[in-house]
């Protein structure tokens, strides 16, 4: 049975996930302006991005979000795209500061994405998916 936790309803179990903050890796922390290149992580981190995990992460449970991490990429120097992600975020000192590394969409209260869309209603999508992509 779902239960209130504050205002919100939640199932049994997820609680916890109230407090989770999502960030997309690529383009909002990692600079991948050279799109996949060789398959590593090989860009510097994006301005501001450590300083904003290592803020946050203070309230909040940080989920890094990525492609990188889906199991039917091809591993890069022998290691997951996980293992790429994870590596990158240890050198740069903030690996500490994130509970998951994923591809799946988590739970969370918000979505840090370069690549997102702010849904509001269909009627103003399809006005802005013909601006942005000319489809209609």
């Amino acid at each position: 049975m779902d239960k209130y936790h504050g205002d919100k309803l939640v199932p049994p179990g997820f609680e916890n996930e109230l407090n989770n903050i999502a960030i997309d890796f690529d383009g909002v922390i990692h600079d991948s302006s050279k799109g996949w290149h060789d398959g590593t992580c090989y860009g510097q981190p994006l301005p501001g991005s450590l300083e904003a995990i290592k803020k946050l992460s203070k309230n909040f449970n940080i989920i890094i979000f990525t492609a990188r991490s889906k199991s039917s990429r091809p591993l890069v120097n022998n290691m997951t795209g996980t293992e790429l992600v994870s590596d990158w975020l240890k050198k740069h000192d903030v690996l500490d500061c994130v509970k998951e590394i994923t591809s799946e969409k988590p739970r969370a209260q918000i979505y840090i994405d370069d690549k997102g869309y702010r849904f509001k209603d269909w009627e103003s999508t399809f006005y802005d998916l013909d601006k942005i992509l000319k489809i209609y």
